[in-house]
């Protein structure tokens, strides 16, 4: 895709988030909505109410070849947050392949990136270090993403037709940071 037209999908998608963000109705609160100290980098806390998914093996290796990725890619803590929480969104931490008629078009793998909108090849973009590597080039270009509220950043790079949905899942993705980042 080029960059301008990248850049203009990318400005009405900021535009469209924004007006969600101050006209949309607001996420029901959680009964648990303490900010573990992992979420709160720089100043940056969870929006709404958190969801949790049990995680299981398979889950738990994609989120620390997530992590891994991140420390190849020399980001920091906050970028392997935003992108397991993206992950948890996209596809619960499960390398999806092609789902037949439940698919998103033709989004595969952890991120649900798409061969046809230029994230690679089918087989690169379910190999989760090349996806991840994928998914932190867009957020590296994200002017103050590391600022930002997650949503915000994570929307930026993906895209979706659910802006807000990837906020839920900040708390789970932190906590699954601070326990793996340094291991």
């Amino acid at each position: 895709m080029n960059t301008i037209l990248r850049k203009s999908i990318l400005g009405i998608a900021g535009l469209a988030f924004t007006g969600g963000m101050f006209a949309g109705p607001v996420a029901a609160h959680a009964a648990d909505t303490a900010v573990p100290a992992a979420v709160a980098v720089q100043g940056v806390s969870p929006q709404g109410a958190q969801s949790h998914v049990d995680l299981n093996d398979e889950q738990l290796a994609n989120a620390k070849a997530i992590i891994a990725a991140t420390k190849k890619a020399g980001l920091p803590e906050r970028a392997a947050v935003v992108s397991i929480a993206t992950a948890l969104q996209e596809s619960k931490l499960e390398n999806l392949g092609h789902l037949g008629d439940r698919n998103d078009h033709d989004s595969l793998g952890l991120f649900q990136q798409r061969p046809s909108s230029g994230w690679g090849t089918p087989e690169q973009i379910t190999d989760p270090e090349y996806s991840t590597l994928a998914f932190l080039k867009g957020l590296k270009q994200v002017d103050g993403w590391q600022d930002m509220p997650l949503t915000e950043a994570a929307q930026t790079v993906q895209v979706s037709a659910y802006p807000d949905a990837y906020a839920q899942w900040e708390k789970q993705a932190a906590e699954i940071v601070a326990e793996h980042w340094n291991k």
